[in-house]
């Protein structure tokens, strides 16, 4: 995507604790309640068809719990409807955002007025992290995975490039809202290598030693 691109100030935003979507990544989504099914009604109605990813933030506000500061938009790409009037649907990454203000209005879902200015590198190619460690860090990932009782295809993890395959890992495997929120800030693909590295050891409880990443 060009980075130049007019993106709306106004988006939907669609709060969900502990889901993480990031630029270039897919996020499949499940709507059924009424006021998300009037969001994805109204987003699909536009010629961006976004959607802003947010993490609620714990501290309650007036009127619930207050939002994250920075979220990532997604564009509907992929959308089925069921028989009984839910929707499957996959968001694509398109870029970070960062809230500005809350919209006062009349839709039962939540609008923010967003700033997409920082975070110009989430609409062009892709990131690349030349100091990346794929041997090593595929070891810690066999400890982890085993340690969870968790089993993937290893195949296909392999055959990913660097930003798929650490982006991707971060978006599905189980960490804590805020550390979800710190991966989605990292600023640099190098930093949210580093950053789930850090989740990861620390999950195993630091390791052996043998496989630790710097």
């Amino acid at each position: 995507m060009n980075p130049d691109m007019d993106l709306p100030r106004t988006i939907p935003v669609f709060p969900l604790t502990g889901a993480l979507l990031l630029p270039r990544a897919r996020l499949p989504l499940h709507v059924f309640e009424p006021r998300y099914l009037a969001m994805l009604d109204d987003a699909l109605k536009t010629p961006e068809r976004l959607i802003g990813m947010i993490q609620p933030n714990e501290v309650p506000g007036r009127d619930g719990l207050t939002l994250m500061t920075i979220g990532c938009a997604g564009r509907i790409t992929q959308f089925s409807e069921t028989e009984d009037g839910r929707y499957m649907i996959t968001l694509s990454g398109i870029s970070r955002f960062r809230i500005q203000s809350e919209v006062e209005g009349f839709t039962p879902y939540r609008r923010a007025n967003v700033s997409w200015e920082g975070f110009e590198r989430d609409r062009g190619g892709a990131d690349h992290d030349p100091e990346f460690d794929r041997a090593g860090f595929f070891r810690l990932l066999g400890r982890y995975f085993q340690a969870r009782g968790l089993d993937t295809d290893w195949n296909t993890l392999k055959d990913a490039d660097d930003e798929l395959l650490i982006n991707s890992l971060s978006m599905l495997l189980e960490f804590e809202p805020e550390d979800k929120q710190a991966l989605l800030e990292a600023p640099s693909l190098s930093t949210r290598r580093e950053t789930l590295v850090t989740l990861i050891e620390y999950a195993l409880h630091g390791g052996d030693g043998e496989d630790l990443m710097q």
